[in-house]
């Protein structure tokens, strides 16, 4: 009886230790979760439904436990965040770095934080969904881009909806290209 008693505590034991286990596999596996995600060309839009390889320019995606939200540009991505509901959850942000990417297709190798990024609003190019708000890692390929195309360089945390709005208008032609002077003041952060 006491080599059955041994034996049942030990395969207890060992069903102990493989669930165990299981569970730190569980907490590495959300660790991964959080990470980028590549795009794929039957992606839709979390906001507006459109597939998102059908546009140009840098696009963002939103990580969170429950699944992935991805945006066909990063000024949708961003506009949905400003959403007081969205900043709630614990979502880590992803933008591509322009700065290692081509223009009319982005590479997902070169995801990166939103939260750290560059961004250069109102240049003359075309994104989805109006405006454009190309995204760098690097203050200098962001610089870089404003001076060729146009625009002016913000951090993340100088992004509101007022600007995402003036933005919008100026890629319909409502402010021939330039933010006013007062969006300048505003969103300098002087």
């Amino acid at each position: 009886m006491n080599t059955l008693h041994r034996i049942g505590a030990g395969a207890v034991f060992a069903l102990l230790l493989g669930l165990g286990l299981a569970g730190c596999g569980e907490q590495e596996e959300v660790r991964q979760s959080l990470e980028p995600v590549a795009f794929h060309a039957s992606d839709e839009c979390h906001v507006c439904g459109m597939i998102i390889s059908d546009f140009p320019g840098p696009k963002g995606q939103a990580v969170e436990k429950g699944g992935v939200k991805k945006f066909c540009s990063t000024a949708e991505m961003l506009g949905w965040w400003l959403q007081p509901e969205n900043r709630l959850l614990e979502a880590r942000l992803y933008v591509h770095d322009m700065g290692r990417s081509v223009w009319e297709h982005p590479d997902d190798g070169h995801l990166i934080d939103a939260t750290s990024a560059y961004y250069v609003v109102g240049t003359t190019l075309k994104g989805a969904m109006g405006a454009s708000l190309a995204s760098f890692a690097q203050e200098q390929d962001a610089q870089a881009l404003a001076s060729m195309h146009g625009g002016r360089v913000l951090r993340f945390d100088e992004i509101d909806q007022a600007l995402l709005q003036e933005a919008a208008s100026m890629q319909h032609g409502g402010m021939h290209g330039h933010l006013s002077d007062d969006a300048h003041g505003a969103h300098a952060g002087h």
